[in-house]
Order: structure tokens, then sequence, then C-alpha cells
């Protein structure tokens, strides 16, 4: 029975992310988003049953992998692409239809560390049965590690990112009495949704009537949040400050705010190697070319370059994050000295103290 869904561009609007990983984006969502609707519309097929095909594809892709030679190899990598696709329609279904769960989530995201693990051991492993080579013994160990270096990196600048944002909400409540009609807005928030909301430092100011802010993902590259805790509406002016945490790192790569306007227009995140894109070098394109090692000590090499761009990008916001507080420390310091001195109601200030120049 068909269901009553939504058009293309609203399904696309309602189940895309604002920012996602380039192949994702070129090469993933003009096929999942419609596939998406169409499933929606004409299927009962939950999120959870999609994950488990694209478990199931996965396991085909590392079996056509163990045989080691090159037909099947490139059978392998279509096998594999095919399961990202599905690995990206769960949950496109899940949020077009409501029906995610974090059961679901979880699912999604053990059988994608599986399905690494047996394609890396399948593929590396074919390769060394068919050459003797031990080099791909230390390739199928290496994937496994950057595979989880990354996602274990990630989960841990998130919970990073995220303190740091708890604590600047909590001492500017406490430091300049933000309430709700002025509360505080975070750059990378503002990012999302329009990528023209960089202010420069005059408007910051004038828009912020206290001491300038210091500048996700979740900054920026993918060490950012995941997602937004203050939503701003398109194209307006937040009502409080603005804390960008990644000032000290634009400051010093300037050229870095008009590259990433030009990627977030596309919805393309400027963490532009990262785990999305090993595993595709890894398992599409290396066994597609025939060249599974070149290839793959290739792409690790780039990975690591953006892990470690990610983990500097991170020291530098935490520097701009001791600044932000110490500046709404300083404010609420003024407050306080200046509510100590204001008179009483119905008391008449004191005549102040005039001093002359010896």
């Amino acid at each position: 029975m068909r269901r009553d869904i939504p058009p293309l561009a609203e399904v696309r609007r309602t189940t895309e992310k604002k920012r996602d990983a380039w192949w994702t984006v070129l090469l993933v969502d003009p096929l999942a988003t419609p596939l998406v609707r169409w499933t929606a519309m004409w299927t009962r097929i939950t999120p959870n049953q999609i994950t488990w095909a694209a478990l199931f594809l996965g396991l085909g892709a590392a079996a056509c992998f163990a045989t080691g030679s090159w037909g099947w190899l490139l059978a392998g990598a279509a096998l594999y692409h095919l399961s990202f696709i599905l690995d990206c329609m769960d949950g496109k279904l899940a949020r077009l239809t409501g029906t995610g769960t974090v059961f679901g989530a979880w699912l999604d995201y053990v059988f994608d560390r599986v399905r690494v693990l047996v394609c890396a051991i399948a593929l590396m492993g074919g390769q060394y049965s068919r050459t003797g080579d031990v080099v791909f013994l230390w390739l199928a160990l290496a994937v496994v590690f950057l595979d989880m270096l990354r996602y274990v990196d990630a989960l841990q600048i998130f919970k990073i990112r995220h303190g740091m944002r708890k604590q600047i909400k909590a001492r500017a409540r406490a430091a300049r009495r933000v309430d709700d009609e002025r509360r505080v807005s975070f750059m990378e928030d503002l990012l999302r949704e329009n990528p023209e909301a960089d202010f420069d430092q005059e408007d910051r100011t004038a828009a912020d009537d206290g001491p300038e802010p210091a500048d996700h993902d979740a900054g920026g590259m993918e060490g950012e949040t995941a997602a937004a805790d203050a939503a701003v509406p398109p194209g307006s002016r937040p009502a409080g400050p603005v804390i960008d945490l990644h000032q000290e790192f634009k400051s010093r790569f300037p050229w870095y705010g008009r590259f990433r306007n030009l990627l977030l227009r596309h919805r393309i995140r400027t963490h532009l190697v990262s785990g999305i894109e090993f595993q595709m070098a890894v398992f599409i394109i290396a066994p597609a070319v025939g060249a599974v090692a070149p290839v793959t000590i290739g792409a690790a090499a780039l990975l690591l370059v953006f892990e470690l761009a990610i983990i500097y990008k991170l020291l530098l916001s935490t520097r701009d994050f001791t600044r932000t507080l110490e500046s709404f420390d300083a404010a609420g310091a003024e407050t306080a000295v200046a509510a100590a001195v204001a008179p009483a109601p119905g008391v008449p200030a004191a005549p102040r103290e005039t001093t002359t120049a010896a």
C-alpha cells in the first residue's frame, strides 16, 4: 500500500545531513535518498532490516576479497559500495519515517565496525595467500587499528567539546545572567545553518555588549560535535554572545574560512579524509585498481595527517576555551563590583571624592 511521503526535495532536506563526507555527498546521497523515498512509500521495510542487509552485503564483499584474484576483488568492491549505500539508507529511513531507535543506532555502529574488521582480514589475507608477502598481514592490522583509532578519537573529541560548551554556558549564566532570551550561541552551530554566518570582529563586538568571544567538529574538521545544542534560525542574528572556539586556528590559517565555506555550501565537511574516505579507498578503490598495498598505505598516511590536524585544532580550541572562561570571569567580577558600590533603593548616592594633581 502506498504511503504519503513528501516530495524528493523535502525528503532530501529531512534526511540528508547538513554536512557530510564528500564520498557520501557526491557518490551515495544522489542514489540513496531517492531509494529511501521509494522504500518508505511502497514498502514496510524497517531501518534495522536495512542495517542487516548492509552487513550481509559487506560479508559478501569479504568473501570476494578472500579469493585474491582481480575479478573477485572488483566484485567485492562493488558489493562493498552497495553495502555502504544501504548503511546510509537506514539512518535516512529512520529520520524520514520517525522509526529510529536507540538499539538501531547501536546496531548500525557495531555492524559498521564488524564489516571493516572482516573485510580487512579477508582482503589482506587473500592478498597474502596469493603473494606470500607479509606486508599484507601488517596492513590488515593497520587498517583495523586506524579504523578503531579514528572512531575512538572522534568520540573523545566530541566529549571534550561537549564538556567545553557546557562549562561556557554555565559560566556565562553565572557571570552575565544569560537567560533564554539572550543565550550563548556557538559559531559552529550558526555555520551549520548558514555557511556565511561568520561575523567580522566589529560585528561580533557590536552584537555582544560584553567581552569579545573567543573561537566543531565535531569543529570544522570531523572531530567536531555531532549535533548543535543551540538552535538558531537560519539568517537570524543571535541575541546573545557568539562563542567561536576556533578563533586562534582561524588567525593562524586565514584561508581556512573561505575553504570551509566553499565546501559547506555543498554540504561537504572539511575533514576530507575521514573514516569513510579511508574505508572507501581500502575496500573500493584499492581492489578496483588492483593496487591494494600502495593505495592502502597512501590512504592511511592521509588519514593520519587529517587526524593530527584535528588534534592540533582541538589544542588551539582549548586555548580559546580558557580565554573565553577568563573573559566571563572578568565580566562577572566587574558586575559584582558595580553591584557592591550601587546605592540601595531610596538612598542617595554618596558624593564622589575628587583628587587634585599635586
